[in-house]
């Protein structure tokens, strides 16, 4: 996406509460002065708009692709949401894109299994809203190739850029990176966290956030 609309969506999420800044304990224990809920995407109308970033970030990417994959839970509404804005997008000329899911146990009667959807098949991306320890894409690419299919990429709504681990003991990448070697896959983010400490560099009202933040990506930052 362009730099523009990176921001845009940084500015959506400050604006639905999905973004804050202040002092805020995270899954990892440290103190982070912002936090980012996807979650709070509760509503159709910003569920609509949140799917419109990820399919403008998905086609600015340039990856080829041939439907979506949304591990359960928070995948299961990008992936259906996604796929709805990709087909209404003018750059895929009425193509209409496939999308799947997961359960997290699997159905013993009907058709059972643990797929719903589109059969997987082709170059799947992979939809989530963060990676933090990689455990669900881990999970997904499993998936995906155990039905003969490839992942193609993951695709997140914000990379927050930072290295894992203790204090004393920082592991060299971040989780995005460690995937993207991981699996050989490139991992595409609607927004990072540059961009977030780009907004808070051009408006003078995130002014007293701007050294926390800055700190903070200096502690755990990669680049």
């Amino acid at each position: 996406m362009s730099s523009r609309n990176r921001l845009d969506f940084v500015r959506f999420s400050l604006d639905r509460g999905v973004l804050k800044f202040g002092q805020f304990k995270v899954k990892s224990g440290r103190l982070s002065p912002y936090f980012f809920n996807a979650g709070l995407f509760d509503s159709g109308k910003s569920v609509g708009t949140l799917a419109q970033f990820y399919a403008q970030a998905l086609i600015d990417s340039g990856v080829e692709f041939d439907m979506l994959f949304g591990p359960a839970y928070k995948g299961i509404s990008l992936a259906t949401a996604t796929s709805i804005a990709l087909a209404n997008h003018e750059a895929l000329s009425g193509r209409d894109v496939p999308f799947s899911f997961n359960r997290k146990e699997a159905k013993d009667h009907g058709e059972g299994g643990v797929l719903v959807g589109a059969p997987l098949q082709g170059k799947v991306v992979i939809i989530d809203d963060v990676i933090t320890a990689g455990t669900s894409v881990r999970e997904s690419v499993d998936i995906i190739r155990k039905a003969g299919a490839t992942p193609a990429a993951v695709l997140i709504a914000l990379d927050r850029m930072e290295r894992a681990g203790p204090d004393d003991a920082l592991s060299a990448h971040s989780a995005v990176q460690d995937v993207s070697q991981t699996y050989g896959i490139p991992v595409v983010s609607i927004a990072s966290l540059s961009d977030i400490m780009q907004l808070i560099n051009e408006n003078p009202q995130f002014a007293e956030h701007q050294e926390a933040v800055a700190a903070y990506r200096e502690k755990y930052g990669v680049q």
